[in-house]
């Protein structure tokens, strides 16, 4: 960690000598640097972060979390629940697409009926199978008729997980059209998305004129450019090293607190290596997580032992359910030989291999646990490529470890069903690991139908509990929210989702 912050800072001294490629920062742009390109902005598609965060200033959803994660009217103005199966939507008069087109029922109907009948194939499509028929009763009234209750349809109506597009749309990767605070004008794979502002925007428009989202994959560079000034914010991508660094540039301003996103990592629960839990439990007993926290984080994360932020209402401490509740390489050796993994004369019961994308602080994680496994005898090959190449693989199936972040995803308990129900395979769901357990299905079938609050907690804490004793993956930290910004940037309010919101808020001095 030292060598990194040394390097950075005599990278810093040649800024003077060198310059930067991408596009500088003027009076009307903003320039966010992200990671990774979106893998699809079209929202009933795109499951990674960039793809949510830029997609949910193109779209607006029907429903909008406030920062307490409580839903609040947005394209739907007001809403009933006739009955059980019964949902009305009133919807907001006066919105207009970036293509001038006025928004009603009908379009509203059209997205939720394309993500449910098979005229996208999306992941996300899972989110709606309760879903039996949209019924339009007027320009701005929408009725949803459900197979049975879904005590989570009105989370997967909020930002980040559906955008509403205009009736009869398709695909909409190519050119994105929404009804949100920034429309759309270009994109470059691994290089940019340019969003310019929405003038018509049915609440106030931003004041920010253009946003240049510069594709980085390059931690040092991101902390060149935020340095040099060519670049005016970026969040949760710098190294805590790097953080501390720009600390002391008078330029920028560091805002930092609790965070909802979840570092993890997950485990291809059909390969012969890892099928058995007792090898995976190993693993997790053997990754000291407080140590990682101190010197790759410098203790800006803390220990998750569910999917779920903590205070959430449905949110379970299942530390007591799993074989090691802290770091226990002794008891991560017995559990390898109990699978049948004795160590050989030189030391090794295994090898394994872990995929990363090439973001450096993932890099740095994957090297700590290929040292820390090194000392329980197994040896760790990292494999690193783009972000497109790493999500393709990890998204097929062609991995057996990968470690990677759940960003906003994880505020709502219908993440178990999109990440860990039988039903959610790829396509379908978020289930990359092809984790099943019919024990647990029927728990999360039950507590996605049950509409008292108190009886779905007691069934999710039995999910928590559940995949704990499993370990299909290990959760490994929430990290803080940290966003860094020129002193240009004005009125910025980061959110715990580390989402882009502050965008449409903030100025440009």
């Amino acid at each position: 960690m030292r060598s990194a912050r040394l390097l950075l800072c005599s990278l810093l001294c040649l800024l003077a000598l060198t310059g930067c490629h991408r596009r500088a920062a003027t009076k009307d742009t903003a320039v966010m640097l992200i990671e990774s390109s979106p893998n699809d902005l079209d929202l009933r598609l795109g499951t990674d972060a960039q793809s949510e965060h830029i997609g949910s200033l193109i779209f607006d959803s029907l429903v909008h979390k406030d920062e307490h994660f409580n839903l609040q009217p947005w394209l739907a103005e007001s809403w009933e629940q006739n009955d059980p199966l019964t949902w009305t939507f009133h919807i907001r008069h006066g919105v207009h697409f970036h293509n001038g087109q006025p928004l009603t029922a009908a379009d509203v109907a059209w997205t939720l009926d394309s993500m449910h009948n098979g005229s996208l194939l999306t992941a996300k499509g899972g989110n709606f199978a309760t879903l039996n028929h949209t019924e339009v009763t007027g320009p701005y009234t929408v009725v949803l008729h459900l197979k049975r209750p879904d005590a989570a349809l009105l989370f997967n109506l909020g930002d980040g997980s559906i955008g509403i597009v205009p009736n009869g749309s398709g695909d909409m990767r190519a050119h994105p059209i929404g009804t949100g605070p920034f429309r759309f004008v270009s994109q470059m794979p691994d290089k940019e998305v340019i969003l310019e502002r929405n003038p018509d925007w049915w609440q106030t428009p931003p004041s920010i004129h253009t946003v240049y989202f510069a594709v980085v994959p390059d931690d040092i560079t991101r902390a060149l450019e935020l340095q040099k000034g060519s670049a005016d914010a970026a969040i949760n991508a710098l190294t805590a090293d790097m953080v501390e660094v720009l600390r002391k540039n008078s330029k920028l301003v560091i805002e930092s607190g609790p965070g909802t996103g979840l570092s993890y990592i997950n485990f291809n629960t059909t390969d012969p290596l890892l099928r058995d839990r007792r090898v995976r439990q190993a693993i997790q007993c053997a990754i000291d997580r407080p140590l990682i926290i101190r010197t790759l984080w410098r203790g800006r994360a803390q220990i998750a032992n569910s999917i779920l932020p903590t205070g959430h209402w449905a949110y379970t401490d299942a530390s007591s359910s799993t074989t090691c509740p802290s770091y226990n390489p002794d008891r991560a050796k017995q559990l390898l030989d109990a699978a049948g993994f004795p160590a050989h004369a030189n030391g090794i019961r295994m090898r394994l291999t872990m995929k990363t994308s090439t973001d450096e602080t993932m890099r740095l994680l994957a090297a700590i646990v290929q040292q820390q496994l090194r000392m329980v005898g197994i040896e760790l090959d990292l494999r690193s490529s783009e972000f497109a190449s790493f999500y393709s693989d990890i998204t097929r199936g062609s991995f057996q470890m990968y470690p990677l972040r759940w960003i906003g995803g994880n505020e709502d308990p219908d993440i178990f069903r999109y990440a860990y129900a039988t039903a959610g395979f790829p396509p379908r769901g978020a289930n990359r690991g092809r984790y099943s357990n019919p024990q647990l299905d029927a728990l999360i079938a039950t507590a996605g139908a049950e509409s008292d609050q108190v009886a779905r907690k007691a069934a999710y804490a039995q999910v928590q509990q559940q995949l704990a004793a499993d370990m299909p993956t290990i959760d490994l930290w929430y990290l803080d929210t940290v966003l860094i910004h020129s002193r240009r940037l004005i009125n910025v309010h980061a959110s715990p989702s580390a989402n882009y919101d502050f965008l449409v808020h903030a100025s440009l001095d």
